[in-house]
């Protein structure tokens, strides 16, 4: 988190925020990471990045139509350390760098009742992670595993397990549909190309299985069509989550939308990603969020965050005051400065139905939009006095009904009223604020460096030393008592790992297709060429390379001045190997990969953010020695 904070604040101090070509995107391994995190496919927020508060769980919960009580119930409580009883509802869980540890860790010393006893790995590749000696021990303690991918993963033949495993092939993006999320935020409509093959299903059919089997799908599928028992509508899932990201402006691309755009991809410039003419008229290629309001608000999508030179209606956009008006003494809001065509030409906090009657716009809200902010606030009996009024009114709340809907938000409103408002007058619904370069709310408010856990610089150790031991994600996470061991001088060499263009994550799908396979046939580590010497090693050799926590892999030597001396690199995506014994007749019959090899992570050691908990994939020791 310190790395990339850095860099985001080089790029705002350069100036290249809020510009074509500039920003900080964080580029993804696959075409909907970025939208399998917008989703909430995490362990510490709710679709949306709503968080795990009681306000998110109320929100979700009108979205879903579902009982608060019974979502709260299907949670488990915690002792806590003052004695009483929390609920885990509003408790982050494990992420999945730290599921061996939920597991494997004692516990006595867990902030949940149980070990993890059952593990669901979907469309996960475990040789991605580090500590992989680990990981098969904590594979063979499970209950029960199970595997959901269009191939047999590493999951399927690095443990030693003959029951309690089971594959389930899942479909390819080719047979099936729906939008993906990309890096730059735009979405993706994908139609299917070929019916699914063998006895391979889409994740959404294997979603409603689960659900079936469970005995909760008539709950999970309320606003759902169902094209079939086991069948959800793709279009309805996706109106479904139109319904409820305000937050991030996941509400304006409806299927149709998207649709459109991919039937006219043609009309669209391809510098400005806007469309030039024809049904799409002015949009900006997929949407990308935030596309603001609901579908009829007819936003273009944001194509660059924080493009104070355009109208919010336009794609423009100011920095979010998501952390309040001041701290300090400080104020935090923009000085001067707003978006263009603003109707506040200055600072201002995120919108609220009390912001808009401060400024006098409360009055623009249609009667349904104002039923909506009701709902949201918890009062009762709203439709008799919209009734009473009549549906063309466009009168304020009664007074009686200020304090308690002067604090819905822009979040939570899902009509859409307050953005639509806000946009109106071309404000951002979430503000307008000074960009936050200081986070107050993590271990290192201003980026600093923290010398790696194993490192053979043990001179800035001291200058910049790691954390303390500290208790994060429901578990102990290891810092300085890992740190102080000095292990330099058995393992000399720094170790990283990375991808490569051949391959693509766990490598799974693309060591199992012939072209691809072909080009890198060989797992391998680079050396530099005085390094290879002096260990008596030459090029295309076997080595085993050797990790100080005892995992140790036998790879291919590629001598190379592509690496520094002292400095070794393997790439991550090689699999069915596991310390020098071959696997390959562990795979089913027929699903083996054309191309096996040791996964780098098993020679890679402990190490987790701070803020994220990623594992440390980048910066580790090893020794490297003749096989």
């Amino acid at each position: 988190n310190n790395n990339t904070r850095a860099y985001c604040i080089l790029q705002l101090a350069l100036g290249n925020m809020g510009t074509s070509g500039g920003g900080t995107n964080i580029f993804r391994g696959h075409d909907n990471v970025q939208g399998a995190t917008d989703l909430g496919v995490l362990s510490h927020t709710l679709p949306g990045y709503y968080g795990l508060s009681k306000g998110a769980w109320a929100h979700w919960g009108r979205v879903w139509g579902e009982d608060g009580e019974w979502l709260a119930g299907q949670f488990d409580t915690l002792k806590g350390a003052d004695g009483k009883d929390k609920s885990m509802q509003n408790l982050t869980g494990i992420p999945v760098s730290r599921w061996i540890d939920g597991i494997l860790e004692d516990k006595e010393n867990m902030d949940q009742p149980n070990n993890v006893r059952a593990m669901v790995l979907w469309g996960h590749a475990p040789n991605s992670q580090t500590r992989m000696t680990e990981m098969k021990t904590a594979m063979e303690k499970l209950d029960m595993l199970v595997v959901v991918d269009p191939y047999p993963t590493v999951s399927a033949v690095l443990h030693d397990r003959t029951d309690g495993v089971y594959l389930l092939p899942a479909c390819t993006q080719f047979e099936t549909r729906g939008s993906v999320t990309a890096s730059n935020r735009s979405l993706q409509w994908r139609d299917k190309v070929v019916d699914p093959l063998f006895e391979s299903l889409p994740d959404h059919v294997i979603i409603a299985k689960f659900a079936n089997k469970f005995g909760w799908a008539d709950r999970f599928f309320r606003n759902i069509e169902m094209e079939d028992a086991e069948t959800p509508n793709i279009e309805s899932v996706t109106r479904e989550f139109n319904r409820g990201m305000w937050t991030i402006g996941y509400t304006g691309q409806t299927p149709e939308r998207l649709k459109t755009h991919m039937a006219n991809q043609h009309t669209f410039d391809r510098t400005t990603l806007r469309a030039v003419g024809g049904p799409a008229d002015g949009d900006y290629y997929g949407l990308p969020w935030p596309c603001w309001g609901n579908a009829e608000l007819n936003h273009p999508g944001t194509p660059n965050l924080y493009d104070m030179s355009k109208p919010v209606s336009e794609g423009g956009l100011t920095f979010r005051a998501r952390f309040g008006v001041e701290r300090d003494g400080d104020n935090l809001l923009a000085e001067g400065v707003y978006s263009a065509g603003s109707d506040i030409q200055d600072g201002y906090p995120e919108f609220t139905y009390q912001m808009l009657k401060d400024l006098g716009w409360h009055t623009e809200l249609t009667p349904n939009e104002r039923a909506y902010i009701a709902k949201a606030a918890g009062v009762d009996g709203f439709a008799d006095y919209t009734e009473e009024v009549g549906e063309q009114s466009m009168s304020p709340f009664p007074s009686d009904y200020d304090d308690k809907v002067a604090k819905v938000n822009w979040k939570t409103d899902l009509s859409g009223g307050i953005q639509r408002v806000a946009i109106a007058h071309e404000c951002a619904p979430f503000g307008n604020a000074k960009a936050r370069a200081v986070v107050w709310t993590f271990p290192d408010p201003v980026p600093i460096h923290r010398e790696p856990l194993y490192t053979n610089r043990r001179d800035l150790v001291e200058d910049y030393p790691t954390y303390e031991d500290r208790h994060a994600y429901r578990l102990p996470t290891l810092y300085a008592s890992i740190q102080k061991n000095d292990v330099s001088k058995e393992f000399p060499i720094i170790l990283t790992s990375g991808r490569l263009v051949e391959y693509e994550g766990g490598g799974e799908e693309t060591r199992s297709n012939p072209w691809l396979a072909e080009l890198q046939q060989d797992m391998f580590v680079e050396i530099h060429p005085r390094d290879a010497n002096n260990i008596g090693v030459r090029d295309g050799a076997q080595v085993w390379v050797e990790g100080p926590e005892g995992g140790k892999v036998k790879v291919m030597a590629m001598v190379t001045e592509r690496v520094g001396e002292g400095v070794a690199f393997m790439p991550f995506h090689f699999g069915g190997h596991y310390q020098g014994a071959d696997l390959r007749d562990k795979y089913p019959d027929g699903a083996d990969p054309y191309v096996l090899g040791e996964s780098s992570n098993t020679a890679q050691t402990y190490g987790y953010d701070s803020v994220t908990q990623m594992q440390e994939t980048k910066c580790t020791l090893c020794k490297i020695s003749a096989a």
